[in-house]
């Protein structure tokens, strides 16, 4: 459900707007507005099913998102479905946390990857079918049409779920959820929004701009300082102090901000600009979505050999090629030949940047965070979307409104003009207010020229800074990832050892204490990659027998695999400076 009304709603955001007759910043806040219940609440969410049990989570997740849908179809202003959009928005956020948490704890080790497999593979299916599904229900039937799409599919989801899902929760789990770190994140992310996409209507020094970047500056603050000093936040900032972690987010910030300023403006485009319909716009999304399918797992097969720096720099890259060719102004007038070669281009990049990404994020963490660290990663993109969409949005505006004004300006057309009067109505919604019948002769077709040129010209230039941000991330990628601390270091919740052994231990653990004197690595080199030369990232010393192995943000993962094969719980950091141990079965951490 969530994937298919996610890529389906954009392709249908233009017949919305004209339909609606809402402006600009009214439309952001349809997508936006869901975006924003998704972002803040996702980690309250994924808390909420550890607690009180996922299943029961899960379901109310799906109650809500399909009530909300029901409302988002019967409206018929804007002002009610942005209300039920963010409803929405609340149920995904229950929802969405569950699905990989349901897996882990309902499947075996060995029947784990199978499903979480056929989970991927249905995400993409789904994520593949919805711009072509929500593009032809607007032609054939109605965008109202998405909406309702939901309901079978919450139907069927429900009884299979009542029939086969067993409940699961995580025992330890405190029974404490960060309500104010939730709020002050809403609040914050809400102002932000507000400010962004207000500023193309008010100006940027309008006093509800202004007051909505420092609220959402301040409210931010906010949430840092309750996250520093909670004793369960739901963003635990020790998380950042690894390199990797703090670089990957920043990357991921960055590329799918870039991104979904694309999914959000092409529809624009195509539908009130090129004239392409609903359905035709639908299937210029699929090379993407069907490439990144199609070779996720090829680049997953590479990193492995050669580990995930060099995919995180080259993968952002591609994908800016793919961005820059999108913002040439004569990109979409052929959907084979011009619109097709940029959407393989950026599919391609994002192929070679997600598997990496993803392995770099739950390698740079504690075992025991990799939940927390995939959800706050996943939280992220969508912080990315929800900022993207409405800054390429405004930027879009004023970028259009100013081309627009210069060019009936050149044209000859005074300010107080009809054309002039005109242009300035159509200015405030992109293209999507008709020309006026006051509007006739030779100056109808020079301004619907003017605006058709116009939008062309600030298409162009939030495409190549979607590329610029592409490239951004990919520096971001070659600063940070591989050149931080090692994974699975000790994080903020270490406290002195009780029994004043000099340990700084996260978790009690009697293998750890149990070591007397730390065995130290004879070579600075893994054992094992020696012999086949491959690469390693970090290195690991056994306190049993002394092998210095390969860590596990390593492409061969040999220190685990030893531990795993041999028995061996505990190991040193072969690094230098790095004075730590850890033990694989108790994931716990001493300093020494």
């Amino acid at each position: 459900m969530v994937s298919i009304d996610g890529t389906a709603l954009g392709v249908a955001l233009p017949v919305i707007q004209e339909n609606l007759g809402a402006s600009l910043p009214t439309t952001l806040w349809i997508m936006n507005a869901y975006t924003l219940g998704l972002a803040a609440l996702m980690l309250l969410g994924g808390a909420a099913g550890d607690i009180y049990g996922r299943r029961r989570i899960f379901v109310g997740g799906i109650v809500l998102f399909t009530l909300a849908s029901v409302f988002c179809g019967f409206a018929t202003a804007a002002g009610p479905l942005i209300l039920a959009r963010a409803a929405q928005g609340i149920g995904g956020a229950l929802l969405v946390p569950a699905n990989l948490a349901i897996i882990g704890a309902v499947f075996d080790k060995g029947e784990r990857g199978k499903a979480i497999g056929t989970w991927a593979a249905f995400s993409t299916i789904t994520g593949a079918l919805g711009p072509v599904l929500g593009g032809f229900l607007t032609d054939v039937l109605s965008w109202h049409a998405i909406f309702f799409l939901n309901v079978p599919i919450a139907a069927l989801t429900l009884l299979i779920t009542w029939r086969h899902m067993p409940e699961t929760r995580n025992r330890d789990a405190t029974g404490k959820l960060d309500w104010p770190g939730a709020a002050l994140i809403s609040a914050a992310l809400a102002a932000l929004a507000l400010a962004l996409t207000e500023a193309g209507d008010l100006g940027w020094r309008s006093p509800l701009v202004v007051g909505g970047f420092l609220a959402g500056i301040g409210f931010l603050a906010a949430f840092l300082a309750v996250e520093a000093r909670g004793e369960e936040p739901m963003v635990p900032l020790g998380l950042f102090r690894s390199a990797d972690f703090t670089g990957t987010n920043l990357l991921t910030l960055l590329l799918y901000a870039a991104l979904s300023g694309m999914f959000f403006l092409v529809p624009f485009n195509l539908i009130q600009v090129r004239g392409y319909a609903a359905t035709a716009t639908g299937l210029a999304f699929l090379p993407v979505i069907l490439t990144i399918a199609g070779l996720s797992r090829f680049s997953g097969d590479v990193q492995d050999r050669i580990g995930p720096r060099r995919l995180l720099i080259a993968g952002p890259l591609i994908a800016g090629a793919g961005f820059a060719l999108l913002g040439l102004p004569g990109a979409a007038a052929s959907f084979w030949k011009g619109l097709v070669p940029p959407m393989v281009t950026i599919g391609l990049g994002m192929a070679v940047t997600i598997a990496p990404l993803t392995t770099t994020v739950m390698s740079a963490v504690p075992e025991a965070r990799t939940g927390i660290a995939s959800g706050i990663n996943n939280s992220v993109s969508r912080l990315a979307g929800l900022l993207a969409v409405a800054l390429f949005g405004t930027l879009a505006v004023l970028l259009f409104q100013r081309g627009l004004g210069a060019r009936l300006a050149g044209a000859g057309f005074e300010a107080g003009s009809t054309v002039a009067a005109a242009a300035r109505e159509i200015g405030k919604s992109l293209t999507a207010t008709p020309i006026p019948d006051s509007v006739t002769g030779p100056a109808r077709a020079q301004l619907a020229a003017a605006v058709r040129a116009s939008f062309l010209d600030s298409f162009g230039i939030i495409m190549f800074t979607a590329a610029g941000l592409a490239v951004l991330s990919a520096i971001v990628a070659a600063v940070t990832v591989g050149r931080g601390k090692a994974s699975r270091e000790p994080d903020s919740e270490a406290h002195l050892d009780p029994d004043g052994k000099g340990i700084n231990m996260a978790a009690s653990c009697a293998h750890i204490e149990a070591v007397t004197t730390v065995k130290q690595p004879e070579r600075r080199e893994c054992e094992e990659c020696v012999k086949t030369g491959s690469r390693w990232l970090h290195l690991r010393t056994c306190q049993e027998c002394g092998r210095t192995l390969c860590c596990d943000s390593s492409p061969n993962r040999h220190a685990s695999k030893h531990a795993a094969a041999s028995g061996h719980p505990v190991v040193a950091s072969a690094e230098a400076g790095e004075r730590w141990l850890y033990c694989y079965p108790d994931e716990a951490f001493a300093e020494y």
